[in-house]
């Protein structure tokens, strides 16, 4: 049903999640993001959004992205019809999928970043999204996660069709460096793309550059 990507990028620290599905407004729920703590996608055939909230804030305590999956699935009663996927400080990241999660499903792990989805049409769908965030090392953090949605996407992606997405990344400051979401697109993943375009042009960029942050909390 849905297909997502978390990343810690290790040059700049940045933290990053995104998420495409079948249905609408997955960002409302999946995708979850903290300055300088990590990134937590949250599925499956019924989500729990309590996973973001409550893993970030395990991750925040100090624990790794493994022990904070863990401890999230074993406090779970319905912890079979989940899927998550966590990425913490270190760059450690962890997967869960239950046994009564649709096929096909899976995650993929690499350091720093990982991948997972269920209902896809098949394993290509996660291996282009891995190859392809790996291809772009160098680019910023929010192109990679959109190069890789878009990967996943055009490799069959979410057995349905996919009708939302949506993007996250934090970097130093505690709000957000980019937030978008295409609630409901025939192409959301290129519907990002195009949000985030426009974010870099330069009425927006230039409001965006003026905001106070902890360094200079009087800017603007």
């Amino acid at each position: 049903m849905t297909f997502s990507i978390v990343a810690k990028d290790l040059r700049t620290g940045a933290f990053g999640v995104a998420t495409a599905t079948g249905g609408p407004v997955v960002g409302s729920l999946v995708p979850h993001a903290r300055v300088g703590v990590g990134a937590i996608a949250t599925q499956g055939y019924t989500t729990n959004p309590l996973y973001g909230f409550e893993g970030l804030d395990l991750l925040a305590s100090g624990k790794t992205a493994k022990a904070t999956v863990e401890q999230l699935v074993a406090a779970d009663a319905g912890r079979e019809r989940r899927q998550c996927i966590a990425v913490g400080r270190d760059g450690g990241v962890h997967a869960w999928t239950g046994a009564e999660i649709l096929a096909y499903c899976g995650s993929l792990v690499r350091q720093s970043f990982g991948v997972c989805g269920n209902l896809l049409t098949g394993a290509q769908v996660l291996e282009a999204m891995v190859d392809t965030y790996e291809s772009k090392a160098g680019q910023a953090l929010e192109d990679r996660l959109i190069a890789a949605l878009a990967a996943g996407q055009n490799a069959g992606g979410d057995q349905r069709g996919t009708t939302s997405a949506a993007l996250k990344v934090y970097g130093s400051e505690i709000y957000p460096l980019v937030d978008i979401r295409s609630d409901w697109s025939d192409r959301p993943v290129d519907h990002l793309a195009q949000i985030l375009e426009a974010t870099r042009g330069e009425k927006y960029a230039t409001f965006f550059k003026r905001l106070p942050t902890k360094a200079n909390p009087g800017s603007g």
